[in-house]
């Protein structure tokens, strides 16, 4: 089935002074609409689009032949992903349940972050962190390129975009200072606890 460009989920401006009205429409309309559009094209031509976007990633994970298909399906999901892992006025601690099970399964808020930022600024090159459940468990993985964690059967709750045009505009190579300001303002922790509570 085609899947369509989602519009954001706040106002390009939204995010300002963190992420420019300028990166979000270059990310957005450019390189998020690409991978759709992409996506779309390919899952035609081989003759799945009648499943939806999470089952040709799973379906076609470690398959060469299918790599521009599972890339530009894997990308087009995860951006979606991203946009709803950020909120304005987001980050820092949060309270409640998703607070709760982050300090029982980290041992502590800190611990998490310094987790989640040495995941992010670690990645070599383009690709995610992630904040994901594993068997019931909170964890960070990273993973290189468009690969997310549906395909090691982990379910995603958070991410960061590490690809430079996430923040190159906005942060030059000052990839450190873009995970923190991450944490610190934009992490969307309503979207986390939705997630759990799907799980």
């Amino acid at each position: 089935m085609a899947y369509a460009l989602p519009d954001l989920p706040y106002d390009y401006s939204a995010l300002e002074p963190h992420i420019s009205k300028t990166t979000l429409e270059f990310h957005h309309d450019k390189h998020h609409n690409k991978y759709v559009n992409t996506y779309n094209e390919l899952v035609k031509e081989a003759g799945m689009d009648d499943k939806s976007i999470e089952e040709v990633i799973k379906a076609i994970a470690g398959d060469s032949s299918q790599q521009k298909l599972f890339n530009n399906a894997a990308q087009a999901w995860n951006h979606t992903f991203f946009w709803n892992s950020l909120k304005p006025g987001g980050g820092g601690e949060p309270s409640g349940e998703v607070g709760d099970k982050i300090k029982a399964d980290f041992g502590s808020f800190d611990k998490f972050k310094e987790e989640f930022s040495t995941a992010a600024s670690t990645q070599f090159g383009s690709g995610w962190a992630w904040l994901v459940l594993d068997g019931g468990s909170l964890k960070v993985v990273k993973t290189p390129n468009a690969v997310n964690p549906l395909v090691d059967g982990q379910t995603p709750l958070l991410t960061l975009d590490v690809w430079e045009h996430a923040y190159y505009l906005d942060y030059q190579n000052a990839r450190a200072k873009f995970i923190e300001t991450f944490l610190s303002s934009l992490a969307n922790w309503d979207f986390v606890k939705e997630n759990m509570a799907k799980a």
